[in-house]
């Protein structure tokens, strides 16, 4: 009976502080769920997709209708942007969102960038291989490509750094104008890598909703309701072993004898 009491105290205990943390913590539930569960769903779905040899139900349609419809002008366009979304071009715009912060001695904002940017590279490398999955082949493209389709580097890389840039100026009077110019840029760079023929569209949607899930998951261990959630749990584990070692104190004392007095 004792031990049943200790336990309902102990859970009534847990309850108090989870009531306390829910309205900090409702933010970081939701976010989770939309911002990392969701987008990985999706990404593993498609993954699946592809390697069982279907992708999406539309993926030649939308690149024969933008063939169709292609133009030099969106030639040149298609071009400069595979050049500013490539290795060397991403590289140097990450390289100088972190220059600007390492001056600024922002040295969190500096974490969460650096580990936004490489770990989506990386994320995106290892998606490559595993599902290898080989390029369009619908017409002779200007930039022909012979490395793995799934998922779009390209798209994958514009979409963490336009997530990390705004999750970082969420707090800011610009978050609207950041996310709005992210949003464009991942857009823009997914319809490149679609209109010159070297990705489908569900290897640019996984480079979306991949570098988002890993961005999305990457805040969540930086944000403050992650650090009092860690914090609470740390108290209840405290308040968890006190407690069992004050009923195994009172389980060996002799009869009639208070624990604290031996």
């Amino acid at each position: 009976m004792r031990t049943f009491i200790r336990a309902a105290m102990i859970f009534y205990r847990f309850l108090s502080v989870g009531r306390q943390l829910w309205p900090r913590l409702r933010s970081l539930v939701l976010g989770l769920v939309l911002g990392v569960l969701l987008p990985w769903l999706v990404f593993i779905r498609l993954a699946r997709e592809v390697w069982e040899g279907e992708g999406l139900p539309g993926d030649h349609f939308i690149l024969e209708f933008l063939h169709a419809h292609s133009s030099h002008t969106q030639d040149k366009l298609a071009l400069l942007l595979a050049q500013l979304g490539g290795p060397i071009g991403a590289s140097v715009l990450a390289g100088s969102i972190l220059l600007g912060l390492g001056l600024a001695h922002q040295r969190r904002a500096f974490s969460f960038f650096s580990l936004a940017v490489i770990g989506a590279e990386v994320l995106n490398i290892a998606a490559k291989y595993l599902v290898a999955r080989t390029r369009p082949d619908l017409w002779v493209s200007l930039t022909p490509l012979t490395s793995y389709s799934f998922p779009s580097g390209h798209s994958m890389a514009a979409a963490a750094l336009s997530a990390a840039l705004g999750f970082m100026l969420w707090r800011t009077q610009v978050r609207w104008l950041a996310i709005g110019l992210g949003c464009f840029w991942a857009l823009i760079m997914g319809w490149s890598r679609l209109y010159l023929g070297v990705h489908y569209p569900s290897d640019v949607l996984a480079g979306w909703v991949g570098s988002v899930g890993w961005v999305g998951g990457l805040h969540s261990l930086f944000a403050r309701q992650y650090r009092e959630l860690r914090a609470a749990w740390g108290e209840v584990r405290l308040y968890w072993h006190g407690a069992a070692a004050q009923a195994l104190a009172r389980d060996d004392a002799p009869a009639g004898m208070d624990p604290q007095q031996q």
